[in-house]
């Protein structure tokens, strides 16, 4: 088990943009690799009313449970737990996480033998170094939708915002804050029930 704390921000992109991303930092098609996130929740979606969120992210053939919980400062507290091929896919068909995250889970008065998952997004994702943080395009795909986002990750909250929202009027981005992608995938997958 590993826990770090997360701060990032994210903007939504246009796919114009996204292309305008590429070109800047001089991206080919290689330097994106593909990570699948498949999203758990009880079905009285325990976890979202907590703001906090649960995922098997399967990247470069590894399989890690991570469960996030927003803290009083609006950062994350991941808890990363990696899983063998077996566990992880013992859980997606419907079997309940064990070890540090079933107890965190516990913690919250969230039954681990509750959590189901909800679907998948598939995400090609370029990273890279960008003044002391690390930089994000993503292309994402989930539920017959896309969208783009450009995400910094950094150590310091009030320095990473700075640089972030210069970065985007260098670019001539808009901002447009994204909610997190299990936000996104869950108010799609909403939409579609309600068409449904």
């Amino acid at each position: 088990m590993r826990q770090e704390v997360e701060i990032e921000f994210k903007n939504l992109l246009t796919a114009a943009e996204f292309d305008a991303v590429r070109s800047a930092f001089r991206l080919d098609d290689g330097a994106f690799r593909r990570q699948e996130n498949h999203y758990f929740d009880t079905p009285s979606f325990a976890l979202k009313e907590q703001a906090a969120a649960l995922r098997i992210r399967v990247k470069e053939g590894r399989f890690t449970l991570t469960l996030k919980q927003t803290q009083a400062d609006g950062s994350l507290l991941e808890t990363h737990e990696p899983l063998a091929p077996s566990e992880a896919e013992a859980l997606l068909a419907g079997a309940a996480p064990r070890g540090a995250v079933a107890l965190l889970l516990k913690e919250m008065d969230v039954d681990p033998r509750a959590v189901r998952c909800f679907g998948s997004l598939v995400t090609d994702r370029a990273e890279w170094p960008y003044e002391g943080g690390m930089l994000c395009l993503d292309h994402n795909r989930y539920l017959e939708s896309e969208d783009y986002e450009l995400e910094y990750e950094t150590d310091n909250a009030k320095a990473g915002e700075e640089r972030f929202l210069r970065l985007l009027r260098t670019l001539g981005i808009p901002r447009r804050p994204a909610p997190n992608k299990i936000a996104r995938f869950y108010a799609r997958k909403y939409e579609m029930g309600e068409r449904g």
